[in-house]
């Protein structure tokens, strides 16, 4: 397991040459910190999209990513960021990105697959600093 820190993961935030954005996406629950830490970073709303797929142990809880709670956004016209902390399959940033399709959306993983992607070189399990 791979150990992060704040420091550590804001210093790459700040390394990183990320997209002009209004509005910052977290998937709960695991992509709700560094979303918050990303919207903080480039100055842009936050908001929150729940999606169940994995249990606390990484187990599949089902077949498919689920839409849990989705609030009423005005969206049009804004350039969007999805931050998730893991993206493996990318199954759940694509059930998220369903729900946002028609806009301008970029996708952020704290590792795995997305279009920034903010520890590639990390392909072990992650001690995330929010995490007990």
């Amino acid at each position: 397991m791979v150990p992060l820190s704040f420091r550590e993961i804001t210093d790459r935030l700040k390394q990183m040459q990320l997209p002009e954005t209004d509005v910052v996406i977290g998937i709960g629950s695991g992509g709700i910190p560094p979303a918050t830490m990303v919207a903080f970073h480039l100055n842009a709303e936050l908001q929150v999209m729940v999606l169940n797929y994995r249990d606390e142990k990484n187990t599949p809880r089902y077949e498919e990513p689920k839409v849990l709670a989705k609030p009423e956004w005005k969206l049009e016209g804004k350039r969007i960021l999805l931050v998730d902390d893991v993206s493996v399959s990318g199954k759940t940033l694509q059930a998220a990105l369903e729900q946002l399709k028609g806009l301008n959306v970029k996708t952020l993983a704290m590792k795995g697959k997305a279009d920034f992607v903010l520890f590639p070189e990390i392909k072990d399990c992650v001690k995330w600093p929010w995490k007990p």
